[in-house]
C-alpha cells in the first residue's frame, strides 16, 4: 500500500497537519490500515525532500500545514492513472509456511490447513458483520470503507478456497513421499570457513 501516494492524493484537496492526514485516511479507508502519526511524518519528511510537498503556515495551535508541490500533484495523478503491479514472487506467509511444511518429517500439514481455516473463516464472519454496520451505504465515507472492505472480503474468501485446493492436492500424495531430505549440493557461494589461528 502506498502511504506515499495516498498522503499526496488527500494533500492535493488541500494543506493539512499530520494529525489531520491521519484522520483523513482514517475516514476513507475506515481505519481498516492503520497508520501512525510517527509514519506520517517520516513520509512527510520524504516527500518534502524529493520536493513533492512543502510546509506552509503554522496555526495558532502549533500545527504545521503541509501542502502539495505541482511536482507531488503530477506524482499523485501518475499514480492514479497507472494500474498496481502486483509482484511476481509472493512474500505471503501462508502460502510459504504450507510448502515448507508440506516437505518436513512427521508435519501434519492438514492440521495446519484446518487451524487456518478456521481462522481465515472467523476473520471472514468479522468482515461481513463490519460491512454491514454501516449506517449510510450511500454516503461517500462508507462507499470509500466499503470498497476496502470488499476487497478484504473477497482476498479472505479466495484464501479459504486456496486452503480448499491445496487440501485437496496434498490429499493424493502420501505424507512420505513429500518429505524432503537436506540436499547434499554444496552451494557454490556462502560464507568461508574462517581459517584457525597459527598457535
Amino acid at each position: 500500500m502506498s502511504v506515499r501516494q495516498s498522503l499526496l492524493a488527500i494533500l492535493d484537496q488541500g494543506p493539512c497537519y499530520g494529525y489531520q492526514l491521519r484522520a483523513e485516511f482514517d475516514r476513507r479507508t475506515g481505519s481498516t490500515w492503520p497508520l501512525n502519526v510517527g509514519q506520517i511524518y517520516n513520509t512527510l519528511d520524504r516527500l518534502e525532500r524529493d520536493g513533492l510537498v512543502e510546509k506552509g503556515d503554522v496555526d495558532e495551535h502549533g500545527h504545521v500545514y503541509w501542502q502539495i508541490t505541482d511536482a507531488g500533484t503530477a506524482e499523485m495523478r501518475s499514480w492514479l492513472d497507472s494500474p498496481v503491479q502486483r509482484g511476481q514472487g509472493t512474500r505471503d506467509e501462508l502460502a510459504i509456511k504450507l510448502a515448507i511444511a508440506m516437505t518436513l518429517p512427521g508435519v501434519d500439514v492438514a492440521a495446519i490447513i484446518q487451524t487456518q481455516r478456521r481462522s481465515s473463516l472467523a476473520q471472514l464472519q468479522e468482515l461481513n458483520r463490519a460491512k454491514y454496520a454501516g449506517s449510510n451505504p450511500d454516503g461517500p465515507e462508507e462507499l470509500a470503507w466499503s470498497l476496502v472492505v470488499d476487497s478484504m472480503i473477497f482476498a479472505a474468501e479466495a484464501e479459504v478456497r486456496w486452503l480448499d485446493h491445496t487440501e485437496q492436492r496434498l490429499a493424493l500424495h502420501p505424507d512420505h513421499a513429500m518429505a524432503l531430505e537436506l540436499s547434499t549440493d554444496k552451494p557454490k557461494r556462502g560464507r568461508p570457513a574462517k581459517a584457525e589461528a597459527s598457535a
